[in-house]
C-alpha cells in the first residue's frame, strides 16, 4: 500500500524524528510503506543502527558518552 500526501495550498510540513532502536524501526516501515511527503530523520548512540537505518537524515547522539555504541538500554546513558 502506498501512502502519499497530496500537497495543498496550505500543505503542512511533516518530519518524523526516531530515536532508538525503536524509533529506527518505525522510521523504516515507514520509508518501506512509500510513504512519501515526509522527511525523516533518525537520531540514535549506536552508529551501526543508525548506518543501516533508512532515513536520508541522520543524528548520532552521545558520540563522547557512548562512542558509537548504543546505550545498552540504560536510561541514565541515553539522557
Amino acid at each position: 500500500m502506498k501512502i502519499q500526501l497530496v500537497p495543498t495550498e496550505m500543505s503542512a510540513k511533516i518530519k518524523v524524528i526516531g530515536i532508538g532502536g525503536a524509533g529506527g524501526n518505525a522510521i523504516n516501515d515507514m520509508i518501506w510503506s512509500q510513504m512519501v511527503g515526509v522527511d525523516f530523520i533518525a537520531a540514535n548512540t549506536d552508529a551501526m543502527s543508525l548506518e543501516r537505518n533508512l532515513a536520508p537524515i541522520k543524528i548520532q547522539l552521545g558520540t563522547g558518552v557512548t562512542r558509537g555504541l548504543g546505550a545498552g538500554g540504560n536510561p541514565e546513558v541515553g539522557r
